[in-house]
């Protein structure tokens, strides 16, 4: 087995690899993978923004793993994971790592202690809907099916009822998290024997089949104590992924990609910041077209309106290291972009920090302002949470600068 450890946007490594490992790397974009130009086997690798671990099997018996580390702390990162996905249930300190410094066994061990108090009293119970054909009636016939397969015999009779039962959606979804952990490489011993036990509790559960849609669940007052384990078990099946590549090569991970975490804790904490000024945020605005035909579509990370839904303030999270001269150009003329389809004089774009400094400016002609923010992700989370509702206000003071617009309006 060749182990590969690489760093989040650190500098490239030079390992030694087979070509049909190394060019699989390379078609699925997880790395930046290129052949060494002066030695066969060698394989320059450099991570992105994707951090995890997985495993790549070769034909013959070769297995490479890859751990790809983030440069936030793991704590820090369940944190932006954590709030972005309930806000209001989250609490400092409610994530435990174990002392884990590694992604995935910190993950792993996370998921299963959530799912441990989920489960502490017992499965949760409730009403399927469920179709069958029997010789007792239950519940109501249905009588179409009765016709087209029984030809008008008065048994056996197509039924549907609803079944209480522990095998639900909320449960379903917990057996696949916990199936899914205990087939991902980096899992701890000790962890995936606690696994086992949790797949043992969910033993009359329906596992989820491969290409089968994960059942959808909402949150009510009868499964609040599933919410984080079934938060985090969403996550675990949207980020492990397994690909059957060609000439038998397979791969096998669990992935995240740290843009679409920042973007989605920015997003997330600027809306709960934002809501005591009034009006209703919405993520990946739809309906934002540039021109007057509605052909060019725009997708805002962020967009503010008021209570009659005018649009108010537009922020874009940008998950980039500043670089010494700033950030790139291309964000600002997308911002423009943005204010100019919403008719705002100010638009917003919040990067991870890097060695930037906070930066505005002012478009000509058009006297459009477009601000760079920048948030520290070492800090502690109730301070980047303060740094967040100090954006929030200064949003809003920026916008009744410009507009000349009133508290009220707001």
């Amino acid at each position: 087995m060749t182990e590969v450890h690489l760093v989040e946007h650190a500098a490239a490594k030079l390992v030694p690899l087979p070509d049909e490992a190394g060019r699989a790397l390379a078609i699925s974009k997880i790395v930046d993978a290129v052949p060494d130009p002066y030695e066969s086997g060698l394989w320059r690798l450099r991570a992105g923004s994707k951090v995890g671990a997985m495993e790549l099997h070769v034909p013959g018996g070769e297995t490479v793993r890859l751990r790809i580390t983030p440069k936030v702390p793991v704590g820090r990162l369940f944190f932006l994971l954590g709030y972005s996905l309930d806000p209001r249930g989250w609490r400092d300190g409610a994530v435990d790592v174990a002392g884990y410094d590694e992604l995935m066994p910190a993950f792993a061990h996370t998921v299963e202690r959530q799912t441990d108090q989920a489960l502490r009293k017992g499965l949760l119970q409730g009403y399927r809907p469920t179709e069958s054909t029997a010789f007792v009636v239950r519940g109501r016939i249905r009588e179409a099916e009765q016709i087209r397969r029984r030809f008008g015999a008065p048994l056996p009779v197509e039924t549907a009822y609803d079944e209480f039962t522990t095998d639900i959606a909320e449960n379903r979804i917990l057996r696949a998290a916990v199936d899914r952990l205990l087939r991902l490489p980096g899992v701890p011993r000790a962890v995936r024997t606690r696994l086992m036990h949790q797949q043992a509790r969910l033993t009359g559960v329906t596992p989820l089949v491969k290409g089968q849609v994960v059942p959808g669940w909402q949150p009510n007052r009868l499964n609040a104590r599933y919410h984080q384990a079934l938060h985090l078990a969403g996550l675990v099946l949207d980020g492990a992924s397994a690909e059957h590549l060609p000439g038998g090569l397979r791969m096998n991970g669990f992935l995240f990609d740290m843009n679409k975490v920042f973007e989605d804790f920015v997003c997330a904490a600027l809306r709960e910041a934002l809501t005591p000024y009034g009006g209703r945020g919405v993520l990946q605005a739809r309906g934002v077209y540039l021109d007057e035909d509605d052909t060019i579509r725009m997708r805002p990370d962020l967009v503010w309106y008021s209570e009659s839904g005018r649009p108010l303030i537009v922020a874009d999270a940008k998950y980039k290291a500043g670089k010494p001269h700033g950030y790139p150009d291309a964000d600002l003329y997308q911002m423009l972009a943005y204010c100019t389809a919403l008719g705002l004089q100010n638009g917003h774009l919040v990067y991870a920090k890097g060695n930037a400094p906070h930066a505005g400016h002012i478009v000509r002609r058009s006297g459009t302002a477009l601000h760079q923010h920048a948030l520290d992700l070492d800090r502690n989370p109730s301070v980047l949470l303060s740094e967040i509702r100090a954006l929030a206000a200064l949003m809003t003071r920026q916008r009744q600068h410009r507009r000349g617009v009133e508290p009220h309006e707001l």
